[in-house]
């Protein structure tokens, strides 16, 4: 059974590490199928002997993923409110990214709570390539005032 968690639940300055990810040129070819963005399979294949670059939404959507990876339960999440991401620096197929989230506010509100997580995607060596902000709406817990 899946434990659940809930506003109350989730302290300012709780921090997590997703697994790590390494970047296939395959996740790049089922990217580009799943969104039509076909110029991703050839991003980044310049003469320069490089790797191909994967598209930044690739990295963001993968590490996305990754976070419900972590041993820790997650928040019930009732909305996702915002989002404000940067890219920072390219990702190339071979590098292996993980991310560190990081629970930086939280505000009660009448029959939930919002929950701001500052993420950071690094790479193998330890480079910050994307980072940004979630707003979440969590779920308070029942009963609670």
């Amino acid at each position: 059974m899946e434990q659940v968690r809930y506003f109350e639940d989730v302290e300012v300055g709780a921090s997590v590490e997703t697994p790590a990810r390494t970047v296939t040129e395959a996740d790049i070819v089922r990217f580009a199928a799943i969104c039509g963005h076909h110029e991703a399979l050839d991003f980044g294949r310049g003469g320069d002997g490089l790797p191909p670059v994967a598209p930044d939404a690739l990295i963001m959507v993968l590490t996305s993923g990754l976070g419900f990876r972590v041993p820790v339960p997650q928040p019930q999440v009732l909305a996702f409110m915002v989002m404000d991401w940067r890219f920072l620096g390219p990702v190339r197929v071979g590098d292996t990214v993980h991310c560190r989230m990081r629970i930086t506010a939280k505000r009660k509100l009448k029959e939930g709570g919002v929950l701001v997580e500052k993420r950071e995607v690094v790479n193998q060596r330890g480079e910050l390539v994307q980072e940004g902000e979630y707003k979440l709406l969590v779920a308070r817990r029942p009963g609670s005032s």
